[in-house]
Order: C-alpha cells, then structure tokens, then sequence
C-alpha cells in the first residue's frame, strides 16, 4: 500500500479549480543531495529522461511504458500521463539541477535527479521536475513542481 501512495505522490500534479476539493498531500522525505550521482549515472538518467519526455509530447504510450518502471507501469494510466503532460513545458529546455538520493516509503533509496528550465534564471529555481529513477535508468516517478 505503501507503494501506491508513493507512485501516486511523485505523478500527481495539482491543478487549480473553481471547486474546493479536500486534498491529502504524500509527504516525501527530501532529496538526499550529499551523497554524490557518479556522472556516467546522471548521463544514463538524462537520456532516459529526454526520451520519456519526447514520448509524452507525442503521446507515445509504448515508449512510455518502455522507459517506466514494471514497479509503477500497472499504477500507470492514461490520466496521469495527460496530466503529466500538461505539467511539464515541451517547449522549454532542461538541465540539471541537483541529484541525489531519494528514500521512499517503501524503505529503498533511489537516485533522483531535479531538472530545471534552462531558461529560469533564479535561485533556487521557480519550476523545477523531480525525476526519480531505478539504478538502470528506469524512471520510477515523476513530479513537476511550479511556483505559484
């Protein structure tokens, strides 16, 4: 149950509504950014990250399923990947911002690598998208966050 929780936190995305809806936030530890990604890991997780966003911004549901996790792909389902479309700006560039390390509820540590917009100037970033991943480069979970 405990996976579910975690799969459903890192892709949900919040949208503003006109209604008031009661929402339950999962609380995720922060990013372990002491401990270092060895750089060949972080280019592994780069390319899997621009293929998964190549495959949403066409709605390529095979590469999807490709590049996600076995651990997440049954969680995985056709309004998530709608609304993680429209959390993320295909038309902007991405680059790495920090990475680390991620505990999960399930008690694991995975690496975790935030991307920023290339073009977001401040410090710390307004936008950035945590992407969190298996030691192959599977992606576990994706969470855009925005400034409001």
């Amino acid at each position: 149950m405990k996976k579910v929780f975690a799969v459903l936190g890192l892709f949900a995305i919040t949208f503003a509504s006109a209604q008031t809806v009661s929402k339950v936030e999962v609380q995720n530890p922060a990013m372990d950014i002491s401990a270092s990604i060895p750089q060949d890991k972080i280019e592994l997780y780069n390319q899997s990250f621009s293929k998964f966003v190549s495959a949403l911004k066409t709605s390529n549901k095979d590469a999807i399923s490709s590049l996600i996790s076995e651990k997440v792909k049954s969680l995985v389902n056709e309004n998530m990947i709608q609304k993680l479309s429209g959390g993320i700006s295909f038309e902007r560039k991405t680059e790495v911002y920090q990475s680390g390390y991620q505990k999960l509820p399930d008690n694991q540590t995975y690496p975790a690598v935030q991307y920023k917009y290339a073009d977001d100037k401040n410090d710390p970033p307004r936008d950035l998208i945590t992407v969190i991943f298996e030691n192959d480069g599977r992606i576990l979970g994706v969470k855009p966050d925005y400034s409001k």
